[in-house]
């Protein structure tokens, strides 16, 4: 049951401290006041009741008796004496018999009433979370084997390799086929290709294809958290195994126990995490931060970077043996510029997807669109092109959404800003002219194509090419490559 405020009643036969106790409450619960237990138990006959606070010291029923009746009548209500008196033997037949939940003792201070009262109610609300998992508990195991089927069925549909929408002769259906035969295989994979070509897609559906499909498919960007926390994250920690360390906590290798789970820019962990991490997958064990004892785990890895680890290895910024371990099976997602005749098949799916949430039944790309969408290049990918359609969906009420409504980017002739214009004329000209035009022309391609692997960093791209920073931005002006920042 869900309610704005909790509903409480005190019960005491002193005015004055009804009046207070109700100022204190009033902001933040209802506040029902009685000054005995009969008027009392009238009230709760009538009204819902959450939390009850009682005097213990009454004319006629004290309030230990009270809750007794209390505990049998309405066992939900949280039941909570306050008195200014400590007799121990009403302290212990309040919680053994009446089954009180707190003991307050006069005089009050309204913070800490205010504390309790918090306390209560949110410990009613879990009260009543927990009868309504019992109650589902009692239900039939075919029932409930029924509702799992139902939830792994769902799951298995929308993670199913059909679901990456590709044409009949796209480079993505040969990447298809090899993620299909190994899904069986209890063999570790290695997903390599740019941000946004979908390389966590392809690892759901190698999952819910393998003998694990029953199992927790968990996710973690490795990239995104500094050492010590992705530690904790992925082992696990015990309470005060660092500052801020309050509780043990259940590390994501555990939680995947006898499914997969998939480590996302793997490339990007340094060379300490990565000791860490190739102990945990070779002897299937993890330890937990600040934990004397490992903790055996069955977890299938799925590894997934926009680098070139081969590469890493080769320069020592990334562990061959941990590489060995991680690439049992290499999968490469071909880039979206790689595969245009698909473009327009995803831009459908998106459109699709987003007609439902938005009610937009009848949108559609206009020829132009799709022209535009199909000469683009995509260095964001497949994530860039979704946000394209939500752009266009966002900025009209049309049902055709024209090639005006897509970025400036998309909408050009060029598509990248000039940079696709670089690589188409240098793939005119490589089969023509001298010997130094030819040449121009392939390092200017080479430079293109890195920066868009590298989604504009520069820094990187000059690293890869054994280039300067300063000799990069040269060749860059040269060739007409050079992106406004």
């Amino acid at each position: 049951m869900a309610v704005a405020k909790a509903v409480v009643l005190v019960v005491d036969d002193e005015v004055r401290s009804q009046e207070a106790l109700r100022r204190t409450l009033e902001e933040g619960f209802t506040v029902l006041t009685a000054g005995s237990a009969d008027e009392a138990a009238a009230i709760m006959a009538r009204e819902f009741v959450h939390i009850l606070l009682c005097d213990q010291r009454m004319p006629g029923t004290s309030g230990v008796d009270f809750l007794r009746q209390v505990r049998v009548q309405w066992p939900d209500t949280v039941r909570i004496i306050i008195s200014g008196f400590t007799e121990a033997e009403d302290i212990i037949a309040g919680i053994n018999e009446a089954g009180i939940w707190q003991y307050i003792l006069k005089p009050w201070h309204p913070e800490q009433l205010l504390l309790t009262l918090r306390g209560a109610a949110e410990l009613w609300r879990l009260q009543q979370a927990h009868q309504r998992l019992t109650l589902e508990m009692r239900a039939s195991p075919e029932v409930l084997r029924k509702r799992v089927g139902e939830k792994q069925g769902r799951a298995r549909a929308e993670a199913a390799f059909s679901r990456l929408v590709r044409a009949v002769d796209s480079p993505l259906n040969e990447v298809c086929r090899i993620a299909e035969r190994v899904a069986p295989h209890e063999m570790s994979i290695l997903i390599t290709g740019e941000s946004g070509t979908g390389k966590e897609i392809l690892a759901r559906a190698v999952h819910y294809a393998s003998r694990r499909a029953d199992g927790a498919f968990v996710v973690e960007n490795c990239g995104a958290l500094p050492d010590t926390l992705l530690e904790s994250e992925l082992f696990g920690h015990k309470r005060g195994a660092y500052t801020g360390a309050y509780e043990d906590r259940i590390g994501l290798f555990q939680q995947a126990d006898g499914g997969t789970i998939f480590l996302d820019e793997i490339g990007e962990t340094s060379p300490a995490f990565q000791v860490k991490l190739l102990r945990a997958l070779q002897e299937g064990e993890i330890r937990p931060l600040g934990s004397p004892r490992p903790v055996s785990v069955d977890v299938r890895v799925i590894a997934a970077t926009n680098r070139d680890l081969e590469a890493d290895v080769h320069n020592g910024r990334f562990r061959e043996d941990l590489y060995y371990r991680l690439a049992g099976m290499k999968l490469h997602l071909p880039a979206l510029r790689e595969r245009p005749m698909d473009i327009s098949l995803i831009a459908a799916e998106l459109l699709d997807l987003r007609r439902q949430q938005s009610g937009r039944q009848g949108a559609v790309l206009s020829p132009e669109t799709l022209r535009c969408l199909e000469r683009y290049r995509w260095p964001g990918n497949v994530r860039e092109l979704q946000n394209e359609v939500m752009r266009m969906l966002a900025l009209t009420d049309s049902d055709v959404l024209g090639a005006e409504l897509l970025s400036p980017a998309v909408r050009g002739p060029d598509g990248d800003g000039g940079m696709a214009a670089a690589g188409t004329h240098a793939a005119r000209t490589t089969g023509s002219g001298t010997l130094k035009e030819r040449i121009e022309n392939v390092e200017a391609e080479m430079i293109r194509a890195t920066l868009i692997r590298l989604r504009g960093n520069k820094s990187r791209t000059a690293e890869e090419l054994g280039l300067s920073r300063v000799g990069l931005r040269a060749k860059l002006a040269r060739y007409g490559l050079e992106q406004p920042e």
